[in-house]
């Protein structure tokens, strides 16, 4: 398109420095409107005939493709509970902890007394240690995690509130 530009911008600056050589220069506004008005029908001519790309076609059933990635994400976080340490660290606890502070409205940073006396209230010691955001390893990442039955207990009292 810049190629097209220029050529059009010289093709209009040639046709008015051979107008202003002619002797007689009553035609040199002509000239150059024909010179201009070529330039301009190349370059819609151009415009129109790039390829667009149209849109891609959206999915027919979006509450199947919905669902689908809900499931994938489920089986992801089971995964991740059945896993390390390390795993439910980086995974599920962040994820767990904004849930518990949405539920109860508790803010962590406000008044962590508060937040904490609430985890342990709702969870229990057990599992409450499962859920703080404090309490990441820093050591033992390689032991295994709490396992699907924590986390189901966890999300069913999250549920609970």
């Amino acid at each position: 398109m810049r190629k097209l530009v220029a050529a059009g911008l010289c093709l209009v600056i040639g046709v008015q420095l051979l107008a202003m050589m002619m002797p007689d220069r009553r035609r040199v506004l002509v000239m150059a409107g024909i010179a201009v008005a070529a330039s301009l029908l190349a370059l819609r001519w151009y415009l129109s005939s790039v390829n667009i790309p149209e849109p891609p076609e959206h999915s027919t059933n979006s509450a199947e493709e919905s669902l689908r990635r809900w499931l994938s994400r489920t089986e992801t976080l089971i995964s991740w509970s059945e896993s390390t340490r390390a795993d439910w660290d980086r995974h599920l606890r962040p994820m767990l902890a904004r849930q518990f502070g949405i539920a109860t409205g508790q803010k962590q940073n406000k008044n962590p007394d508060g937040y904490r006396a609430t985890g342990r209230m709702l969870f229990g010691d057990e599992l409450w240690a499962w859920v703080d955001p404090e309490n990441v390893a820093r050591t033992d990442k390689d032991v295994p995690g709490p396992g699907r039955v924590a986390l189901a207990e966890i999300l069913r009292r999250l549920e609970q509130v």
